[in-house]
């Protein structure tokens, strides 16, 4: 199933938590902390949003992180997925 996202919207997906420390120790589950990068997956159109004109910055692959409670999260296919508007995105991690 392909998700199109609308006008200002980036769908993003939660990548994964790292297992290991930088020194090599592993991690328990209940020690590893909720990542807060996502990679966007799908950006839409942008154009006219609230009666302005919406140029979109993210590309699909890109790594960001967003506001830590915005978007819609949706399950489709097995996999978990959020959908932001643009202006949720504070950070392209480069």
């Amino acid at each position: 199933m392909t998700i199109t996202p609308l006008f200002d919207r980036v769908v993003v997906k939660l990548t994964k938590a790292e297992e290991t420390t930088k020194s090599g120790i592993i991690l328990p589950d209940s020690a590893k902390e909720k990542p807060q990068v996502y990679e966007v997956i799908a950006v839409g159109p942008g154009g006219e949003v609230d009666g302005k004109t919406t140029t979109m910055t993210s590309h699909v692959g890109d790594r960001v992180i967003i506001s830590k409670y915005s978007g819609t999260e949706i399950k489709i296919d097995g996999e978990e997925y959020s959908i932001v508007r643009q202006g949720d995105i504070l950070a392209k991690i480069g």
